[in-house]
């Protein structure tokens, strides 16, 4: 009898092991499974930049633009990947093999990395870190090294000197950046992506940092676009040197890559404009949120009305994201290059006082408001 108890107990302890191990396995799967689709969407979200970038300057510019390959020319850019790809890819002679390979590589990982942390809906992130958008300032850092290997790579002084302009712009522009974002932790008493949109939301549009912080704003938007290096902030790609900087030895899929981290750089920095400022998924239209919630809870079942709330919160959040997008397009097409020195003077004697002080009234009143 005591023999059978003890056999049954193994039993079920195996059994609890095979559940847990089970468990664990899902949870591999589904994370493995998440990243595969927030890659794909990454991937598709590029292709779709792309050719919204040229529809829109040939809008300005009163022109065409791409119509012949697929309807409107949407798929355009996917013709030109697949160009890019069949390609030949050439190393130089006398280059550092080592660093050219890998340079394009530290360019992309980063991008795609910083997409974990945004939070297209209150449920809908892959990584919810309590320091988010410090960890985001922390990947986007790592860009310029990718850039100073490929042009220290390439063995040409030209290519070299646009990896050193794109160091000396990222330094320039991540400290005002860093500290907008201090300022926004402030307001909302953490780091966190999906506690600053959830604090925002609490005011509904009224609540959006873009009003308590608009001179935050104006520098975080105009240190991401130099950032993503996005004209009029373009300066490692010099043009009026008949070269294209750092990028100027590279061809086929490797040269294909930098505008594959350029364009990605393009979709994150609106969202995480759309984020600390704009509050991220929280509908622009006030009371929207409950009158939904009560329209539809009538009618539909809970499970019903949690897909149309992700597809709402999903649908709220790339719309303030392209629209920033949008704006940042237009800035392209409208101010023209600035020089290497004006680009520098924006940055430490203009953007950099405005972020500290900035920062400090934040502070003041805060401790004005707990006391």
């Amino acid at each position: 009898m005591v023999t059978g108890i003890e056999t049954s107990g193994e039993q079920v302890v195996h059994l609890f092991d095979e559940l847990v191990v089970a468990k664990d396995s899902f949870k591999l799967i589904w994370t493995l499974v998440s990243i595969l689709i927030l890659v794909i969407g990454v991937t598709t979200g590029v292709l779709v930049i792309v050719w919204l970038e040229r529809k829109v300057s040939a809008g300005v510019q009163q022109r065409i633009g791409p119509e012949y390959a697929g309807p409107f020319g949407i798929i355009q850019s996917l013709a030109d990947g697949i160009k890019l790809l069949l390609k030949e890819d050439i190393v130089p002679a006398r280059g550092d093999t080592w660093l050219f390979n890998i340079g394009p590589a530290v360019v992309v990982i980063p991008v795609f990395i910083s997409h974990l942390v945004i939070p297209f809906g209150q449920h809908i992130i892959l990584s919810d870190p309590s320091i988010g958008v410090s960890f985001w300032i922390a990947i986007s850092s790592i860009v310029p090294l990718g850039l100073l290997m490929a042009g220290y790579g390439s063995n040409n002084k030209y290519s070299f000197l646009g990896g050193l302009r794109a160091a000396a712009q990222s330094i320039s522009y991540e400290i005002p950046l860093a500290l907008c974002i201090l300022s926004i932790s402030l307001l909302s008493g953490s780091l966190s992506t999906v506690d600053i949109v959830e604090t925002q939301s609490r005011f509904g549009f009224l609540g959006w940092n873009l009003w308590r912080q608009p001179i935050g704003f104006i520098a975080f938007f105009i240190s991401s676009l130099a950032e993503c290096e996005r004209l009029p902030f373009d300066l490692p790609e010099a043009e009026e040197e008949l070269v294209a900087g750092y990028q100027t030895e590279y061809s086929g899929i490797k040269f294909g890559l930098f505008y594959v981290g350029s364009y990605p750089n393009s979709s994150v920095s609106p969202s995480f404009v759309t984020v600390p400022y704009s509050g991220g998924w929280d509908s622009s239209i006030p009371f929207f949120t409950k009158f939904g919630q009560d329209s539809l809870s009538s009618d539909l079942s809970s499970e019903s009305f949690d897909l149309v709330r992700i597809v709402i919160d999903i649908i709220t959040t790339l719309s303030k994201s392209y629209l920033f997008l949008f704006i940042s397009i237009l800035t392209r097409r409208t101010l023209p290059r600035v020089r290497i020195d004006q680009l520098l003077d924006l940055g430490w004697k203009f953007l950099l006082p405005i972020a500290p002080g900035n920062l400090l009234l934040t502070a003041s009143f805060q401790l004005l408001l707990l006391k």
